[in-house]
């Protein structure tokens, strides 16, 4: 990927300078809402904002618009500072742990990618598997465990196994100590997933699964069916905030942990996640990086000190100058 396109939203009184932001950040390809017809949803939306911010529901099939206006209104509420989500964090008083993140490339690359996120401080480091030969992926496990022997693995599969070969490989994944493995098969095979789940010798935790199922009942006969240990929200894709939290209360009570990640958004997205977060005093490392890719990137407090996301609160954002559309 090379180009991303994303929307913002902005919400402000006609009597102030000051504006409320939020990211609909439209993920192509694989969020739900990817569909015809997106930019109309988009400004009906812009047009009707306290329809939809009063009905919620409305917007169960377009997570990405939903964060997008939860963020903004967030923001206009709290005084147009960036604060979503306030907390301890945002104040710039604590951090939030997140995790490393190796990108798929051939097996030299992800090793010196490797090398350089231990140097870095990483103690948690994630490992995009799949993209490359099964026994080279092994040897660069080998590799991570010989210069690394503390640090805590988890692997992400994209969806690369099939049914037929994913036990005999989450088997010899196990030996190199994984605390999990993201989606081991493609997504909508509960039956084939509630079996990896039951027997795997790694925990297995759901991520493209979480994207679709949009209504309460279909969350909870998925979750009972799979009996996943984690699940990774990316609320831009599973149903902005309130969707993430319906899914979080839903896995609490059964005992299910969870962790959060962004999906490529700027840093005006990567900040609200981060913000809701927070707030959860979450215990797990968060998977929250993404906002780095970016040479154009939104110019943000957030900083990244180590493995530790902090908001300092002494740095000043800096919104560009856009042609906002008025709705």
């Amino acid at each position: 990927m090379q180009h991303k396109d994303t929307f913002f939203i902005k919400i402000w009184d006609d009597d102030s300078s000051h504006f409320g932001i939020g990211e609909a950040a439209l993920f192509r390809g694989l969020s739900c809402d990817d569909t015809p017809g997106y930019e109309e949803k988009l400004m009906d939306v812009c047009r009707n904002i306290d329809c939809y911010l009063s009905n919620p529901g409305l917007l169960d099939a377009y997570p990405s618009i939903r964060m997008g206006i939860e963020t903004a209104f967030h923001d206009f509420r709290n005084g147009c500072a960036r604060q979503v989500f306030p907390s301890a964090w945002s104040a710039g008083e604590n951090s939030v742990t997140i995790n490393g993140l190796i990108w798929m490339g051939d097996k030299s690359l992800m090793a010196e990618r490797l090398r350089q996120k231990v140097d870095e401080g990483f103690k948690c480091i994630k490992l995009k598997i799949g993209g490359i030969d099964f026994e080279d992926e092994l040897d660069l496990l080998k590799l991570v465990r010989s210069l690394c022997p503390d640090v805590e693995l988890r692997l992400d599969a994209n969806g690369a196994f099939t049914p037929e070969n994913a036990m005999e490989r989450l088997t010899r994944l196990s030996e190199f100590r994984i605390h999990s493995i993201e989606q081991p098969i493609r997504q909508g095979q509960w039956e084939e997933m509630a079996r990896l789940c039951s027997e795997s010798p790694i925990p297995i935790a759901l991520d493209e699964e979480l994207i679709g199922p949009n209504a309460s009942g279909i969350k909870e006969k998925m979750l009972d069916m799979v009996q996943p240990q984690y699940i990774i929200l990316k609320p831009t894709l599973c149903g902005g905030f309130l969707g993430s939290d319906q899914w979080i209360e839903l896995a609490d009570r059964r005992g299910i942990g969870w962790w959060a990640t962004s999906a490529l958004e700027s840093n005006i997205g990567l900040n609200a996640i981060a913000q809701w977060v927070a707030a959860k005093e979450p215990q797990l490392p968060q998977g929250l990086g993404t906002g780095q890719l970016y040479f154009n990137n939104i110019t943000s407090p957030l900083t990244l000190h180590a493995d530790r996301l902090v908001y300092a609160a002494d740095k000043a954002w800096e919104i560009p100058d856009m042609e906002w559309m008025e709705c």
